[in-house]
């Protein structure tokens, strides 16, 4: 990298590189960007020492700043984690590419053929925090919807991302395609983000992964625009006519399994007839698994809860904490999570189909889930191989964002000396 008198000249360097590298993605064979991917993985693989070696620094970064378990279980990896990023590089790998895909294709009355088909958007900014393996699901995704990317990453996983990403460009050399295709941000500097936000020859889109204040600083700021990735303020409804195992098996997974991603359980709102019931013995087992649960006046009778505050409604703890209280009914649960929710990921835990209906069409949340961990709310638990993230708008993407929600479209019109009269 050459030296640059400011942070200014070094991002305008940037996006100037990935703006030609766009215009070759956009023209490159499904074929090379699968070589490249596959290329990366095994790179990923073969680097696993050097990477994990520069994981170690972080994680003691991490540790001087007082990150808190659950960030730290984000920014760790091992080498089951590292095998689950080149898993994910090879499956996106082998995905249909979506570039030139016909959406649609009709033939007016006049003639005119017409088709709508997927055009790469261009050059995409990723903007995110401590998990390092984004570098690579954000790399491989851009990459593979025929997107040039300028990846900045936390400043807890710098170390961990710049080798992932040194295993990304491997690839990108062995398949002949443009090294300036993913870039990484090479510095700490927070100037840098600014940069990124203002970019607007440059950039066509900035994603932004993160956490409230990340996502929040990026839609105030940001002249480019932002597929907005909020808070995960997930939500559990227990119905009346939920079935005991199925809560006590689903609520535990969704709060336990990893307490710091985004599709983590934070609250559950249960039905006040099975407060004394199926609630209680949900509760109890959180509190036995070491889960800090913070009740209303009605569940704070269970041993081992603590009071709920205020504040504890539409919060989002990543960390082995959860809200929890008592709704009348269906509606009830409806107006606390239309009230407090973050339009992410929420699920209903019931045996009645009417409940279960009214639930996912009334709710307008990205994701909504009956009977179903909300840890799944995740592109590669949807088969995507991996997300750039859950968008919780409703322009353009919108959930998991895999390859396909990465592109835009054109449209392609195709006469015989057609004129209008």
């Amino acid at each position: 990298m050459k030296d640059f008198e400011s942070i200014e000249q070094l991002m305008a360097d940037i996006g100037a590189r990935a703006k030609q590298a766009a215009a070759v993605l956009a023209a490159a064979s499904a074929e090379s960007k699968q070589a490249a991917l596959i290329a990366a993985a095994d790179h990923v693989w073969a680097d696993r020492a050097a990477i994990l070696e520069a994981n170690v620094k972080d994680l003691e970064y991490g540790r001087q700043k007082g990150l808190s378990d659950a960030m730290m279980d984000r920014l760790a990896l091992d080498e089951d984690r590292l095998r689950g990023v080149t898993d994910g590089l090879r499956a996106i790998a082998d995905q249909t590419d979506p570039v030139g895909e016909v959406i649609a294709d009709w033939t007016q009355p006049n003639g005119l053929h017409i088709q709508r088909v997927r055009t790469p958007l261009g050059v995409i900014g990723v903007i995110y925090e401590s998990r390092p393996n984004v570098t690579a699901d954000a790399g491989a995704l851009c990459l593979k919807a025929g997107n040039a990317v300028i990846l900045r990453g936390g400043s807890e996983s710098f170390h961990s991302s710049t080798a992932l990403h040194a295993a990304l460009v491997k690839g990108l050399r062995d398949a002949g395609l443009p090294e300036d295709a993913i870039q990484l941000v090479p510095t700490r500097d927070r100037e840098a983000v600014a940069q990124m936000l203002t970019m607007t020859d440059t950039i066509d889109v900035i994603v932004p992964r993160g956490g409230k204040g990340l996502v929040g600083l990026v839609q105030s700021k940001a002249r480019v625009p932002v597929f907005a990735h909020l808070e995960g303020i997930v939500h559990i409804y227990i119905d009346k006519a939920a079935d005991p195992e199925t809560v006590l098996k689903v609520v535990l997974n969704a709060k336990t399994r990893r307490t710091g991603i985004c599709g983590a359980a934070e609250c559950l709102l249960i039905h006040e007839d099975l407060a004394g019931t199926v609630g209680r013995g949900v509760i109890s087992a959180l509190v036995a698994s070491g889960v800090e649960v913070r009740t209303d006046a009605t569940l704070s009778r269970i041993d081992g809860t603590v009071p709920a505050q205020s504040d504890d409604w539409g919060r989002e703890y990543l960390d082995m904490i959860i809200a929890a209280r008592t709704v009348p009914d269906l509606d009830g649960a409806i107006d606390h999570i239309r009230r407090f929710g973050s339009s992410h990921t929420d699920c209903v835990l019931t045996e009645d189909p009417d409940v279960a209906a009214r639930f996912m069409n009334e709710l307008d949340s990205a994701i909504l889930m009956h009977n179903a961990s909300t840890q799944f709310a995740d592109g590669g638990e949807f088969g995507m191989g991996a997300e750039i993230g859950i968008a919780t708008g409703k322009m353009h993407a919108r959930g998991p964002v895999g390859a396909a929600q990465l592109t835009s479209f054109k449209y392609l019109v195709r006469g015989q000396g057609t004129v209008r009269s």
